[in-house]
């Protein structure tokens, strides 16, 4: 159990923003299947407080996903400030501040991994939020903007003395995107470092990667990203790993299928079906990883347009004859 300011957070695998990726539908299943926490995709707090629509979708929550942290991004410490407020009026059990997103879109804006080069701005934007928000403030950062510059245990300090509750590393420098592998000793030197939650984040494939990310690093949390796609049962195989010594068994392709039914149905009932299916398109690619014949089964679907007809497309590929293999490969954001 590990509380984040006073909210009581059990269990251990935490579900990752994930910009277009960490919405309802699989925050939904991510929890249903073991996450501790969930997080929403980023919010710009520009767009929020502008009332902008596709911004303002990104805020639906319901009770079932609690407890739940939206992230935000932005420059502007009042802007900041007012969507933190926003949000919790929402439903946020947490707000988290997003100064690690190496998006060049972000970046332009001063936001996300940008303030990882002024100190002084992310001080003061973390206690502009900290300052209004009623609920418990988190910052996911990276280990510094270039190889040259680890600046990761300095901002875990500034985020502790402004009030921070935790603190989530990603163990990669934001101009390495997502190449490379993850520097974890970055995460065990900030957990030296403060005495707040430390979350580490960044090549969790496996559950047997988050047990070797907490011995070496003697993180609180572990956030799974990429790991998840395709995966939702990666959080009850860290759980049952971590918390009985037992990793439950895999999930059949025939499971895999009804799950990704499931979602499918879920995304397509909250708006438009060609969108809905349009979007599902990735996340099936993520589901049939590893499995014989996925790759003529991605053709396949990547040409439907019609819910009836992927939905069928799904059903009968995952009950087909198939041999499984274990996950625990990088995971392309955009298969």
């Amino acid at each position: 159990m590990v509380m984040i300011g006073n909210l009581q957070i059990n269990g251990i695998g935490v579900l990752a923003p994930l910009a277009g990726i960490t919405d309802l539908p699989f925050r939904l299943i991510c929890k249903e299947l073991g996450a501790a926490l969930v997080y929403t995709e980023m919010i710009s707090s520009e767009g929020l407080i502008r009332g902008q629509r596709a911004t303002v979708d990104i805020t639906e929550s319901v009770q079932q996903e609690r407890p739940v942290a939206f992230q935000i991004f932005g420059s502007k410490p009042d802007s900041m400030a007012e969507s933190a407020m926003l949000l919790a009026d929402r439903g946020a059990d947490i707000i988290d501040i997003n100064m690690g997103c190496p998006v060049k879109k972000v970046l332009k804006s001063g936001s996300g991994a940008a303030l990882l080069q002024d100190l002084k701005q992310a001080e003061e934007i973390l206690s502009a939020v900290v300052k209004a928000s009623p609920v418990p403030v988190t910052v996911k950062i990276r280990t510094g903007w270039a190889a040259t510059d680890f600046v990761a245990v300095d901002y875990a300090k500034m985020a502790e003395a402004a009030g921070a509750a935790a603190v989530a590393v990603h163990g990669r420098y934001a101009r390495q995107m997502f190449a490379g592998q993850a520097d974890w000793s970055a995460i065990a030197r900030v957990k030296q470092a403060v005495s707040i939650p430390v979350m580490g984040n960044g090549d969790v494939w496996t559950a047997m990667d988050a047990k070797r990310m907490m011995d070496e690093t003697g993180c609180d949390l572990v956030m799974i990203g990429r790991g998840a796609l395709g995966n939702p049962w990666i959080f009850g195989e860290v759980n049952g790993l971590l918390k009985n010594g037992e990793l439950p068994a895999k999930p059949s392709p025939e499971e895999r299928g009804r799950m990704l039914v499931r979602h499918l149905e879920h995304v397509v009932s909250r708006g438009r079906e060609l969108a809905g299916v349009k979007l599902m398109r990735k996340h099936a690619a993520w589901y049939s990883r590893g499995l014989r014949g996925a790759a003529e089964f991605r053709k396949e679907i990547n040409h439907t347009e019609e819910l009836s007809v992927f939905r069928d497309a799904v059903t009968g590929f995952f009950s087909g004859p198939q041999e499984a293999v274990l996950q625990g490969q990088p995971v392309p954001l955009f298969p």
